[in-house]
């Protein structure tokens, strides 16, 4: 095939040889009828390539020389990928991070926050059809991930959760000024402005309430939805300090208290997070509400057993015996999706974790 034009002029290759063999391979390439001397070849441009790779059109069909016969999808049945860069005003980090955030603090108290409606639309393509998926973020910084995530379930009536996990580091310069004064990280002082209770907490109350850090209802409304700032949300947030247990107390069952909020989050952190009030533990917990149940004394199995199946809420169950024959035959009992054994299972995650850690 020769680039020659209508006139006979003699015309410039647009391909390679190797790159329009590989357009006919991949069926984006075609030509036109022939005219008694020539026919004319039809290939997608880069960007319309592009947008097929990206799931912007449907393939209805092939032609005599195999390429695809396509057409743009509707609105409705588009299934775009991300692209590489993006490029909209609402993801501005300045405008819709720092700026957001210092309408909250009124003072810089992150560098660097990333847009809320950035972290929206990404989340979007991964759960907009998951309207009970659990998203977790072990870099929380500022909080704008439990943000979006609540701000997404306002738009589409979404029960999603969210866990964020995040250190109490202090900045550089703060670091500096309170070692002058003779601080030190654990002191109160110094732990009131790590990030996770100087910034990421305080955040994620004032954005769920609808207020400043000075109580004032906040300013302007979310894009998109249009919904009031100052409305919040309707959902519920609960602070943990993560710790360090020694495995000998828990394989002793002398921390079960301790463990109680981890086992209520395995179990899908329905509920309120239960707690004890007494300092003897009981011989079993049948927790309705949180949909689990746990049994601390395996003497009582028969009545807790009757009290799990007669309990159609109960969906995970934990059992304390060091006896794995015995926990074998006593979840075969039990009409439940989810068992484990503790405190094994909890152990067992930390030597796995343990090990690769010292490999």
């Amino acid at each position: 095939m020769w680039p020659i034009g209508a006139n006979g002029t003699e015309l410039t290759w647009n391909l390679q040889p190797s790159t329009l063999m590989e357009k006919h391979r991949q069926h984006f390439l075609s030509f036109g009828k022939w005219d008694g001397k020539k026919r004319t070849g039809y290939y997608l441009s880069e960007s319309q390539e592009r947008n097929f790779k990206n799931g912007l059109y449907n393939v209805i069909g092939q032609d005599d020389d195999g390429a695809y016969i396509i057409e743009l999808k509707s609105t409705e049945d588009k299934d775009v990928r991300p692209m590489t860069i993006w490029n909209k005003k609402t993801h501005s980090a300045s405008e819709y991070g720092t700026t957001y955030l210092n309408g909250v603090f009124y003072d810089r108290r992150f560098s660097f926050p990333k847009s809320i409606y950035a972290v929206k639309d990404t989340l979007k393509f991964f759960v907009s059809d998951k309207p009970n998926a659990l998203i977790i973020d072990f870099f929380a910084g500022s909080g704008t991930t439990l943000h979006a995530v609540n701000l997404l379930n306002a738009e589409d009536n979404g029960q999603r959760r969210c866990i964020m996990v995040t250190n109490n580091e202090v900045s550089v310069d703060e670091a500096k000024i309170l070692s002058e004064k003779g601080l030190h990280p654990g002191d109160d002082e110094w732990d009131k402005l790590g990030i996770a209770r100087y910034v990421t907490w305080p955040r994620t109350i004032c954005s769920i309430e609808g207020h400043d850090i000075n109580g004032s209802p906040l300013k302007g409304n979310y894009i998109g939805s249009n919904q009031p700032m100052s409305e919040g949300f309707k959902t519920n947030a609960v602070f943990f300090k993560l710790g360090f247990l020694d495995k000998t107390t828990v394989s002793l069952g002398r921390q079960f208290r301790e463990l109680l909020p981890v086992i209520w989050m395995k179990a899908g952190a329905i509920g309120s997070c239960p707690s004890l009030d007494t300092e003897q533990l009981p011989t079993m917990m049948i927790l309705s509400e949180n949909k689990f149940a746990v049994l601390l004394d395996e003497n009582y199995f028969s009545e807790f057993e009757e009290k799990v199946n007669q309990d159609s809420n109960i969906e995970t169950v934990f059992i304390v015996t060091d006896y794995e024959a015995g926990y074998r035959t006593m979840i075969q009992n039990l009409a439940v999706e989810n068992t484990y054994q503790l405190y094994r299972d909890y152990l067992d995650n930390f030597r796995i974790n343990q090990g690769r850690k010292q490999a």
